[in-house]
């Protein structure tokens, strides 16, 4: 009987037995017989791991198995997935159509700067060589098609977005402005170089003694998402930068009411008198500086026995017609502030009795008011509490005495704010007043994103003033993309994601703001609820961009090359998809 062999071949059966399916892959040969079909088991490859056995099947099929190296070769290779998720999360915000509305070099280039500052944050020229075709960091310059892009491109197009920042911040008090309430503040940052004239010499908030400084005036919505920004001289105080502000909300931003707060710095007694006051339907809240306090507590206005069952009461004062003062007091910060008090004291007196003790020795004492002046007021003034202090100097002596008087006096202004507005009662109660200035924390940490962990708007080497006011306006734009990023973000990182439950829960609006019990489980545990590892906005950024997007070819087929991305994992994955960007790699 004659047997007419067969293909041989890889066989998949499949059972089912109590809910569990098992899976078996044979090595059947097949063949005639007598007429009839019939099948050989040569082996059962079902040990063997899933590309084996898939590698056996297409081999047996016919096909020509070479390895990927062989076959294919990788031309270029560059990190992807932070540039795709940031520029889709920036057009996902309509913020390149803001831009401009039409497609143009100068809009690519902007956009290119964007993403830049917050992905790699780093000087103009090297921004172009990162978007470089031949010294890329990533495929920015390839996504926007500004490969070729010179550093003298980036500088027109940043003096090219300087003349549509007013129809851009306009657009964006459009969007977010829908309300009343306004944040406004100040901030400065140091300067290198000294040929630009906005540098100049003022009070430096970064402890950069003898370099020159620019002031840094924001406006933000009661989110604390950025909304427009302004570039003072250095040496401008912060009040006198007020009435550009008000010009822009009236006139340009067309607002007809607005609230808005500033600090005790920034909208003082004279500012609130000669150009708040004036202008109609413009409020305000700010809150009153020490001395103004000490003053309302001597005049018995304010008194202890007003927080024995609240921490919060509204006051009025013949000092400040047609305002209203909400008094507050939280006793966590009046304890800190005595512990604080009561160390430095301490430290002084430790000092001081050392230069005592040196009037009084025997071998080479001590000598001379002057010296002994000199000495007295390097202790002073390193811990702040002249005014505490009773001294009396002469030529071979040294005495000094706690003010108690002065210190009873201050102590009874511990934890005590004033907050001061003239929006009435029935616009908004005292609660919420405290609320809405409370709020300038968000302008706050805005800066601490500009100037520090993010988008280091410093060190600025611009040399015209133009392009130093272009360069912070970038700044903005990227932390209005930052913001949005981090909202949407926040169950990834350690940012506190439930805060309405957290502020729901709060004891009092004057009670300090805790963290929601969501955010303390990720700070103890390091992990998000749904399993993933928590990060910080950097860290997250930076596991995004080892998705990389390869160009491959096949070994000699030419120059024809395609791409090829990485597959996102489980927490990649999760994070575009809270981007919404998901789709965009």
């Amino acid at each position: 009987m004659a047997r007419r062999i067969g293909a041989v071949h890889v066989a998949t059966t499949r059972r089912k037995y109590k809910d569990r399916v098992y899976e078996a892959h044979l090595l059947r040969r097949t063949y005639r017989e007598g007429g009839k079909v019939k099948h050989q088991t040569l082996g059962n490859l079902s040990h063997l791991p899933a590309h084996a056995i898939e590698a056996v099947r297409r081999s047996l099929r016919g096909e020509h198995l070479v390895a990927v190296d062989e076959a294919f070769e990788m031309v270029r290779s560059l990190p992807h997935g932070h540039v795709a998720a940031t520029l889709g999360t920036l057009r996902k915000l309509g913020l390149e159509k803001l831009v401009s509305s039409r497609r143009r070099r100068e809009r690519d280039l902007v956009t290119a700067m964007i993403v830049a500052r917050i992905v790699e944050p780093c000087s103009k020229l090297a921004t172009g060589r990162a978007m470089h075709r031949d010294t890329a960091h990533s495929t920015l310059g390839e996504l926007l098609g500004v490969e070729d892009a010179e550093v003298d491109e980036l500088y027109a197009a940043m003096d090219w977005l300087l003349g549509h920042q007013g129809r851009i911040e306009t657009a964006l008090a459009e969007r977010h402005l829908d309300g009343t309430l306004v944040l406004y503040d100040v901030t400065s940052t140091y300067f290198e170089g000294r040929s630009c004239p906005l540098a100049q010499h003022g009070h430096s908030r970064d402890g950069k003694r003898g370099k020159l400084q620019i002031v840094i005036g924001l406006v933000c919505d009661p989110e604390g998402r950025p909304v427009a920004v302004e570039v003072f001289d250095g040496n401008r105080g912060d009040p006198t930068t007020l009435a550009p502000q008000i010009e822009t909300l009236r006139q340009r931003f067309e607002l007809e009411r607005v609230v808005l707060v500033g600090d005790r710095g920034l909208l003082t007694s004279a500012r609130i008198r000669e150009e708040l006051r004036p202008v109609e339907g413009l409020s305000w809240i700010s809150a009153l500086r020490g001395p103004a306090i000490a003053k309302l507590v001597r005049q018995g206005a304010i008194e202890r026995s007003l927080f024995d069952e609240r921490d919060l009461v509204e006051i009025t004062s013949p000092d400040y017609p047609g305002e209203r003062l909400v008094v507050c007091r939280n006793p966590l910060l009046a304890d800190e502030r005595a512990r604080k008090r009561d160390e430095l004291l301490a430290a002084t007196e430790t000092q001081l009795a050392k230069i005592r003790a040196a009037t009084q020795r025997e071998r080479r004492p001590l000598r001379g008011a002057a010296t002994i002046g000199l000495r007295v007021g390097r202790v002073i003034n390193k811990y702040k509490v002249a005014k505490h202090f009773e001294t009396t100097i002469s030529d071979d002596s040294f005495g000094y005495a706690r003010n108690e008087e002065q210190i009873r006096a201050e102590a009874a202004l511990d934890g005590l704010y004033v907050i001061r507005t003239d929006v009435p009662a029935e616009q908004m109660s005292a609660a919420q007043t405290v609320r809405n200035y409370k709020s300038l924390s968000l302008v706050e940490r805005a800066f601490r994103s500009f100037k520090t962990i993010d988008l280091k708007v410093r060190p600025i080497h611009h040399r015209k003033a133009e392009r130093v006011r272009a360069h912070v306006f970038l700044c903005m734009l990227a932390y209005y993309v930052e913001w949005h990023m981090r909202q949407a973000l926040a169950p990834l990182l350690f940012d506190d994601h439930d805060r309405a439950t957290a502020e729901a829960q709060r004891r009092s609006i004057v009670a300090p703001a805790r963290r929601s019990a969501a955010a303390l489980r990720k700070a103890v545990t390091r992990q998000t609820p749904e399993g993933f590892t928590a990060q910080s906005f950097r860290d997250l950024l930076a596991q995004l961009g080892t998705i990389v997007k390869s160009q491959m070819r096949r070994r000699g087929g030419g120059d024809d090359t395609f791409p090829m991305t990485t597959r996102p994992n489980a927490h990649q994955r999760r994070a575009l998809e809270l981007l919404g960007v998901e789709n965009r790699l």
